[in-house]
């Protein structure tokens, strides 16, 4: 994802509205997990169920969204991904259409890694049993101990990715000149490759019901 400096033009569009809606979202209920963690565990449930209706809709908007958000679009083997590593010293700037092939795989990472801290949330119990996971019910007392310490500790890994994203989100606005943020923020980039494919209408529809559903079920604890 890339975006002009002040003195480029306004560029062309190159993410969809629900790609950016999906990205802010996260940002939002990632911080709100995270900060109520200790304080609110009502609060952090409801931002779990919440991410895990995003990145369900994530991977639905992967397969039939707009071109850019596609994995296909920007997902690249360990040749493309190595050449690609070798100009990142370079002062010019990105044209890929979308992800950089490094920049893909580190999306996929979070992606992965969010998915399994979600989904582990949902079958975490404390030592009281007090403030468990919805599914707490379907496991053993030791097995919800141990979803709970992995929880934690893929937290940790994700604050690790998020912590080498915003770095190279720094690097390629002091080095390559490139306003990733503002990108994500207007979806126009001077640097596009070629301009977004959007998404059918029926296919956000599609994916709004998956992640209302997949969500409103962990809610429910699978319980109808």
């Amino acid at each position: 994802m890339s975006e002009p400096t002040s003195s480029r033009a306004p560029g062309v569009a190159l993410w969809d509205l629900p790609t950016r809606i999906f990205h802010w979202s996260m940002v939002v209920l990632i911080l709100v997990a995270w900060f109520s963690a200790e304080q609110n565990m009502q609060l952090h449930r409801w931002a779990g169920y919440g991410l895990l209706g995003l990145l369900v809709f994530r991977l639905w908007w992967g397969v039939a969204g707009g071109s850019t958000a596609r994995f296909a679009s920007f997902l690249t083997g360990p040749k493309a991904t190595l050449a690609y590593l070798k100009t990142a010293g370079e002062r010019s700037p990105s044209h890929a259409g979308g992800h950089n092939p490094v920049g893909a795989w580190s999306v996929v990472a979070m992606i992965a890694v969010m998915l399994a801290l979600t989904v582990l949330g949902l079958f975490a119990g404390d030592i009281d049993g007090l403030e468990s996971g919805p599914l707490t019910y379907l496991v053993s007392f030791e097995t919800s101990r141990l979803c709970a310490e992995w929880h934690e500790l893929l937290f940790r890994v994700l604050q690790g990715l998020v912590v080498l994203h915003l770095l190279a989100v720094a690097y390629y606005w002091a080095w390559k000149r490139q306003n990733l943020i503002g990108a994500m923020i207007t979806g126009k980039s001077a640097f596009a490759a070629e301009p977004l494919k959007r998404g059918r209408l029926w296919s956000l529809l599609v994916g709004l019901i998956l992640a209302v559903g997949v969500a409103w079920a962990a809610a429910k604890g699978l319980r109808f």
